[in-house]
């Protein structure tokens, strides 16, 4: 499993590049991409097969007896780590499946590269692929983000770059988001904002010519104010549903302070005193 510079050719590390060059077949997404890249190197003489997600589950077996019957495949992604968000991963299994050896190379990826980039400061972040297409499954994700001690990070396509930043508008006006577009490129930028910022950014941008180039979208986790704000409002919505768990036949005031809890995630102390407020009974 060989990384390949996500842009910058001197991010070839000198190990992968010993990896090719030995290579009996690389295996690669796209063979004019690699075959470039290939050519870039001075990696003259290599046979280049297609193995992208299409073509995978037909070639794998194929691919597998290679190795077995001693032969050195690479597989190559078209940037960055293979089997990150690419058919790299499903080739790994079959191969260790079949009890045959896999080396993987450290190098390039955008999933590391986005999230430093980003200075967000939390230490833990939580890699979720590419960002889902469509609007119900965008919307669990956002939910599930919400409450993620986690900076999320994503791929995202530039054609849904702006309906991911409106999404995240309206779901968490308060975060703070960097777009890393073209990252060790010539055109590299790291814009940070909210959601909202952002969105105006490169709405403007779109209009003038497009919006092009492989993006990384970097969520940070909640600050103290929308923390805040979301007690406030879990604080809210217990205080309405305090009186009607009391009217409930048979409720006691342990009862209803244990649902209090468990459903809105409000302390003890403040569940006794929303059940006190709405006149319960011991």
């Amino acid at each position: 499993m060989c990384p390949t510079p996500l842009g910058n050719l001197g991010d070839m590390t000198p190990r992968a590049l010993d990896a090719l060059r030995s290579a009996d077949v690389v295996c690669c997404e796209d063979t004019r991409v690699t075959g470039k890249l290939l050519a870039a190197l001075g990696v003259a003489g290599k046979r280049l097969e297609r193995l992208d997600e299409e073509v995978l589950g037909q070639r794998a077996a194929f691919v597998v007896d290679r190795v077995l019957a001693g032969e050195t495949v690479v597989y190559c992604s078209d940037a960055g780590m293979p089997g990150v968000s690419d058919p790299g991963a499903r080739l790994v299994s079959a191969v260790r499946d079949a009890g045959a050896s896999v080396e993987v190379l450290p190098g390039p990826t955008a999933v590391a590269t986005a999230y430093a980039a980003s200075g967000f400061s939390c230490p833990r972040f939580y890699f979720g692929g590419f960002f889902p297409r469509k609007e119900g499954e965008r919307r669990r994700a956002l939910d599930t983000l919400a409450h993620l001690e986690a900076v999320g990070v994503f791929y995202e396509s530039p054609h849904r770059l702006l309906a991911l930043l409106d999404a995240l508008s309206k779901a968490m006006p308060r975060r703070r988001v960097a777009v890393c577009r073209e990252l060790t490129k010539v055109h590299e930028e790291v814009v940070v904002g909210s959601a909202a910022e952002l969105a105006s950014v490169f709405a403007a941008r779109a209009e003038k010519g497009g919006l092009k180039g492989e993006i990384a979208v970097v969520i940070d986790v909640a600050g103290a104010q929308e923390e805040l704000q979301a007690a406030d409002e879990a604080l809210a919505r217990a205080q309405q549903e305090a009186g009607r768990l009391l009217a409930s036949p048979g409720a006691t005031k342990r009862d209803v302070v244990e649902r209090l809890q468990g459903e809105f995630g409000i302390s003890r102390n403040d569940a006794y005193r929303l059940v006190h407020e709405s006149g319960a009974k011991p």
